[in-house]
């Protein structure tokens, strides 16, 4: 039996350009996806991510910093873990799915994801104010 190409397989002339935020975007998702990740991003720019959630707006690439190229990229990702999961298994894991997530959805080469764990979130204890986040 044939195949037969899909839309994606067709080679018209062109250029295509894919924004770092667009990339950042499908790293934190992916990154957001495994489990043991609480949030991604230090202190003062999760509190304003909660601000801009407030009023409706969110920063969906907060806590990843990507470098695109014409085709590789390096992500950075920084985040916070539940307490618990072995951290150096959560960033492999992390690691792991930003790889798939930006080689599979985007379609260029992941040369590095360095993943910073900046803190330990406890389950169970309220989040700081986002007033006190600042200070």
């Amino acid at each position: 039996m044939e195949e037969t190409a899909g839309p994606g397989a067709v080679q018209a002339p062109g250029r295509t350009v894919i924004a770092e935020t667009a990339v950042a975007k499908v790293a934190a998702i992916a990154a957001r996806s495994v489990q043991g990740v609480y949030a991604l991003g230090t202190g003062g720019p999760r509190a304003l991510s909660a601000l801009r959630d407030a009023v409706g707006g969110s920063d969906l690439g907060q806590g990843v910093r990507v470098e695109v190229g014409q085709t590789q990229v390096a992500v950075d990702i920084n985040l916070v873990a539940v307490y618990g999961e072995p951290l150096q298994e959560l960033a492999a894991r992390v690691r792991a799915a930003v790889y798939r997530a930006v080689e599979e959805l985007v379609g260029l080469e992941v040369i590095e994801v360095n993943v910073e764990i900046s803190d330990v979130h406890l389950p169970g204890l309220p989040e700081p104010r986002a007033a006190e986040k600042l200070h």
